[in-house]
């Protein structure tokens, strides 16, 4: 796999222009699969009539949200298909959560992401979460959990979806240089938060007191009794999107941290409702208003996450049904494509590459005729390549980019 240049982003923002032309980037969350039972992934397994038709006039790939090996969180494989080096780049769970919610974070505020969980009586994770709560009793957890008072510090807890939460600690010399409590299995019993560096010792001490304060106001709450928290972070200041490329550029996101990973990028962020029909509705109703459109689906990944193959096909059945919405828009360029793989039979995220198209007027189709994984390896003209490359190759088939020197 070739290397990237760090400077591939200031390159291209030298060379990018603005123009009328409109780029939509649709990322079905979690896409790429492993073969399931039936010898098949779901992206296989799936109806598609719609995507395999766009992929038979498009240029098609695989792409490495990191690099090969590496399985990589949400926030890293979205900053690397909108051209932000993975590993010069990095936000923490935390922050993503709070912009995700439009939550606006001070210089020195340190944010970690929480996960309502279910312990049994010995303090071993049985379910990290929680059932999958509503996020309507995840905000009357959070207004309990909002009460409490700790020394030398305040706080913020705020629901974000489910069984998802965000605590932001506020106050003098706090810093983000913790591990996770979350084990990331169950069975074990949640790791005690520690500093990773000596000036983190404070800001430790009052995680710690934080979490014992939780589980005793929960501990009545079952399932949700116990929280779980990971990824400290303070806000990364990332440059532009918009100066960068020179794009006109909207979110269409129904999960909150989506809608955080575009906030901090500078995209205007469009209201939308959470099934795939109202995103695509969104698209439509804003269309004439930007020139690049991030279309986020979530439904994919959270499928793969619980194992479950069926639902994970039925929400790639649901996106394809849409894409004549899209067709219908004309955009000049449009690309499909996944921020990594969750195949349903790990029930994680994976480090397997992910099937890639691309459709404009100056693309040069390949033999691709069905939108899967197997096809885009073995057919696809683009080859496997990093997924910083995407932007590049979006901005040059829309006409943003003028000649490299002289």
């Amino acid at each position: 796999m070739r290397r990237v240049s760090p400077d591939l982003q200031n390159l291209v923002k030298d060379i990018a222009i603005s123009t009328r032309s409109k780029i939509v980037l649709l990322v079905i969350d979690g896409l790429g699969g492993l073969p399931g039972e039936e010898g098949s992934t779901e992206l296989e397994k799936a109806t598609t009539p719609n995507l395999d038709t766009l992929a038979g006039e498009s240029i098609c790939g695989m792409i490495d949200p990191i690099v090969r090996g590496i399985t990589p969180g949400s926030g890293p494989a979205h900053l690397a298909l909108f051209g932000y080096n993975p590993l010069e780049f990095q936000i923490g769970r935390g922050a993503l959560s709070a912009a995700g919610i439009g939550f606006n974070l001070e210089l020195d505020d340190v944010a970690a992401r929480i996960n309502f969980a279910t312990v049994d009586e010995e303090g071993k994770v049985r379910d990290r979460r929680a059932g999958r709560i509503s996020t309507e009793t995840n905000k009357e957890l959070c207004q309990l959990l909002d009460g409490m008072q700790l020394e030398g510090v305040e706080f913020f807890v705020r629901a974000v979806k489910e069984h998802r939460a965000v605590v932001v600690f506020r106050g003098e010399g706090l810093s983000d240089k913790l591990n996770d409590s979350d084990p990331q299995k169950t069975g074990a019993i949640p790791i005690e938060v520690k500093a990773l560096s000596p000036e983190a010792e404070k800001t430790a001490q009052i995680v710690n007191e934080f979490i014992r304060q939780a589980r005793g106001i929960l501990s009545g709450h079952h399932p949700a009794n116990m929280i779980l928290l990971r990824g400290f972070a303070k806000s990364p200041g990332l440059p532009s999107f918009p100066e960068i490329y020179r794009l006109r550029s909207a979110a269409i996101a129904a999960y909150p941290m989506y809608r955080g990973i575009a906030r901090l990028m500078g995209m205007d962020i469009l209201s939308t409702g959470e099934a795939v029909e109202e995103e695509f509705k969104t698209l439509r109703e804003n269309f004439d208003k930007y020139d690049f459109f991030f279309l986020h689906i979530k439904g994919a990944d959270s499928a793969g996450e619980d194992g479950d193959f069926k639902r994970k096909v039925k929400v790639i059945e649901e996106v394809d049904e849409n894409i004549p919405t899209l067709r219908d828009l004309g955009p000049e360029v449009i690309a499909i494509t996944g921020d990594h793989s969750t195949p349903s039979v790990l029930k994680l995220h994976s480090w397997h590459s992910v099937p890639f198209l691309l459709r404009s007027e100056w693309c040069r189709p390949d033999k691709v005729d069905k939108f899967s994984e197997e096809s885009c390896l073995r057919q696809g003209g683009l080859g496997r390549f990093p997924a910083v490359e995407v932007m590049p190759l979006l901005l040059a088939h829309a006409l943003k980019l003028t000649k490299y020197g002289a």
